[in-house]
């Protein structure tokens, strides 16, 4: 004995009995395999959701396009008592990979309605609420209620 009193590696010099001298050195194939099996479930968990919340994400930034569109045709409205000869809509370069905003028709003299409409990935990612408009009352239509909420 050399004054440790366990008997062990340090007192003798040998491995400790029963393991074999590799297996104190790293993972064994079937622990590697089961965490790359762990990290594979949790990614087909996360990566759905990541996505999902993208599509709500550009969803709400394209809302939020077709407000402040609205806003300036008001505006526009209100400098020259009409809707008539307004520019066309545009949204900042964040939305308009994923949506493409127009008018429904001319705007005249007395109303308009703004549309926008997924296109891309975003399109086939979005299959709640689809193509949205507003007009100059402020009426919001989706294909559900619940899109701008």
């Amino acid at each position: 004995m050399n004054g440790f009193g366990n008997g062990g590696i340090g007192s003798t010099g040998k491995r400790a009995r029963g393991l074999p001298a590799r297996a104190r050195h790293g993972f064994t194939l079937m622990e590697l395999m089961i965490v790359v099996a762990v990290i594979a479930i949790l990614a087909a968990i996360a990566i759905p959701s990541y996505e999902w919340a993208l599509v709500k994400a550009r969803r709400s930034a394209a809302q939020g396009c077709l407000t402040e569109q609205a806003q300036y045709m008001e505006r526009y409205y209100t400098t020259r008592m009409t809707y008539a000869d307004a520019p066309a809509p545009a949204c900042s370069n964040e939305v308009s990979p994923f949506y493409d905003i127009d008018f429904v028709g001319v705007p005249d003299a007395a109303g308009y309605t703004l549309r926008i409409a997924p296109q891309g990935r975003q399109a086939e990612a979005e299959t709640r609420c689809g193509t949205m408009t507003i007009d100059q009352t402020g009426r919001k239509t989706a294909a559900t209620d619940d899109c701008w909420r």
